[in-house]
């Protein structure tokens, strides 16, 4: 069961020059098309004297995947698809990319447009780097207080983490543990109890 995706580590901002025209990359975490709009929308104020600001982005997984990309005024099929090709390429998702262009007087020809494109969106992303995001639930469960040491480390063995405990003669803990161990870290804690512990799911992210 995949409990994952990958996103950039960090957003970060790049520019490459080709025969005097700039290229500027800027990647973005983004969860909402509202997210990305809000970008967008802070990048054409920034920019606006500049004659394209092309974009590509990708948001959630399986399917709730949504993406697009853009060439704003380029040739068709010369900016926003080389882009999303590349993000696409690194498995990428929650991440949006938007590439500011000057246009430096020699134009590039549709193939070089493509290349100028591609290679600035894999600039940024070098920069940005990549990671791995898991998906978790979050689970409540009372048990006997005596049992806490050993839950605990069901917990390590599990890679699952406490976020909080009220003690008393039981204790009450919210676990958050990936989506993929969360059967087994369930099946534990009832064969740790004997059955007696009350087990809810709160949360699934």
């Amino acid at each position: 069961m995949d409990d994952f995706y990958i996103t950039i580590a960090d957003e970060a901002e790049c520019e490459i020059k080709i025969k005097a025209s700039r290229f500027i990359g800027r990647t973005f975490k983004v969860c909402s098309l509202n997210d990305i709009n809000k970008q967008l929308l802070t990048i054409r104020k920034k920019e606006y004297t500049a004659n394209h600001n092309c974009y590509c982005y990708k948001i959630g997984i399986g399917t709730k995947e949504l993406f697009k990309y853009s060439d704003d005024g380029e040739p068709s099929g010369t900016a926003g698809k080389p882009m999303f090709d590349v993000i696409n390429g690194h498995s990428l998702t929650n991440t949006l990319v938007i590439v500011t262009r000057y246009f430096g007087g020699t134009k590039l020809g549709t193939g070089g447009l493509v290349r100028a494109y591609g290679d600035c969106v894999k600039a940024v992303l070098e920069k940005s780097d990549t990671k791995k995001v898991f998906q978790t639930s979050l689970l409540r469960v009372i048990i006997a207080f005596p049992l806490y040491n050993k839950l605990l480390l069901t917990m390590t063995k599990l890679e699952a983490t406490q976020v909080e405990a009220k003690f008393s003669d039981e204790i009450d803990i919210t676990i958050e543990i990936r989506n993929s161990l969360l059967d087994k870290l369930q099946s534990e804690i009832v064969e740790l109890s004997g059955g007696k512990a009350v087990i809810e799911q709160i949360k699934t992210n």
